[in-house]
């Protein structure tokens, strides 16, 4: 059996992903800090969950090479 090219990439892609999404969470923490503490609390709770749910179709196309 060889090997496929997907996982490799499709590895590195959601590593991209995460370095990015983590960027953009961070850089938005300035204006994120002056929220109460509450929904502070709420806002990375919901940014700490949110960034998995684009990672099913892309693992999926990994497994089989199809998105759907």
């Amino acid at each position: 059996m060889e090997p496929s090219w997907r996982k490799p990439v499709g590895m590195l892609a959601i590593l991209a992903y995460i370095f990015v999404w983590l960027v953009a969470v961070a850089s938005l923490s300035r204006w994120i800090g002056m929220l109460p503490g509450l929904v502070q609390l709420l806002v990375y709770g919901v940014a700490g969950v949110v960034w998995i749910a684009p990672l099913k179709p892309a693992l999926r196309w990994m497994e089989t090479g199809r998105w759907r």
